[in-house]
């Protein structure tokens, strides 16, 4: 059997989407297919995220033989298993699939935080521990508990022992005492 990988029409009138496909050469073009390797949408804004491919078994059908058409000849060179556009691809992917905002006239424009990354988050902890350990082994001595302990306490004002008179607490007012 000639096996061949072609695009296969599908999506509405006007607004065509594609399956890349393992075919037998004989049937025809949206017929029965041996096995989907791959979507390419020509509506997808980014030219570089409308192609999602299945590398690894788009290189397993072309070892066994099969052959290619042109266009997706020219897919799998872009963004194939080894493509030259495959980082661009990745980045594109992960654009569009960020949320969409619109914000109104006067709103605050909200961004989106990262997605965690348990890695760089450990490695950023790692780096964090190491400028602490490497300040607190150069800076000077500070002063002894004790003298903090000896120093003068301030005075405290009329408000502050107002505030925490009992009377205060309970609500009532306090009457200024008389000598």
């Amino acid at each position: 059997m000639a096996v061949a990988i072609r695009m296969k029409r599908m999506g509405r009138k006007n607004r065509a989407f594609f399956r890349i496909c393992a075919t037998d050469r004989r049937s025809p073009r949206d017929g029965r297919v041996i096995e989907v390797l791959g979507t390419y949408d020509p509506s997808v804004p980014d030219t570089d995220a409308r192609c999602l491919l299945n590398g690894e078994r788009v290189n397993y059908w072309l070892s066994v033989g099969a052959q290619p058409s042109d266009a997706v000849r020219v897919l799998v060179k872009k963004y194939g298993h080894n493509g030259t556009h495959l980082k661009a691809m990745e980045l594109a992917r992960a654009k569009l699939s960020m949320p969409r905002i619109i914000p109104e006239a006067g709103e605050p424009v909200f961004v989106p935080e990262p997605k965690f990354d348990p890695k760089a988050a450990a490695a950023a902890a790692a780096e964090t521990v190491a400028a602490t350990s490497a300040a607190e082994a150069s800076a000077p001595v500070e002063a002894a508990p004790q003298a903090v302990a000896d120093a003068p306490l301030p005075e405290a004002t009329d408000a502050v022992v107002e505030a925490a008179s009992p009377a205060a607490e309970a609500g009532g007012e306090t009457q200024p005492e008389q000598a």
